[in-house]
């Protein structure tokens, strides 16, 4: 099991992983938009004139597949899984802004902020965070030792 998990993040890379771990989140956050049908979020009012959280529910469930998905992508090639995990909290960030700034929720401006820095922003750093190169090699066998 270890061999496993030791090879699929050597696989996955870092941003692999920080990929993974994102799409996942953003899935179980959609499906739990729709395992509890209850009244629309205070704040949210913009998003449910259109339609239903529920159906918005399938935005944070399929921008988190195309997320994980794009982990097993080389990096440099993984970017619409950040594109894509930008796209749910960006959504949710401005109708928070919107609902703050409309007065019908003052408490918009504190979730717009946390949506803003703890998703957008950190996929934002997370999608320019380097893959580790390994040490190069020397050209030949003994060149590392010196000549001695």
């Amino acid at each position: 099991m270890c061999r496993a998990v030791r090879r699929l993040r050597k696989r996955l890379g870092r941003r692999g992983e920080v990929l993974v771990i994102l799409g996942i989140g953003k899935i179980v956050w959609g499906v739990g938009y729709i395992v509890e049908t209850g009244p629309a979020e205070r704040g949210l009012e913009m998003l449910t004139a259109m339609c239903p959280l529920s159906s918005w529910a399938w935005l944070w469930i399929v921008a988190g597949v195309i997320t994980g998905g794009s982990a097993f992508l080389p990096a440099g090639r993984d970017k619409w899984g950040f594109v894509a995990a930008q796209a749910p909290p960006t959504v949710w960030a401005t109708a928070y802004a919107v609902s703050f700034l409309a007065g019908v929720y003052p408490r918009g401006f504190f979730l717009f902020v946390f949506y803003a820095t703890h998703h957008v922003a950190l996929i934002v750093w997370a999608s320019k965070v380097r893959e580790e190169t390994p040490p190069a090699r020397p050209a030949h066998p003994g060149a590392a030792r010196g000549a001695g």
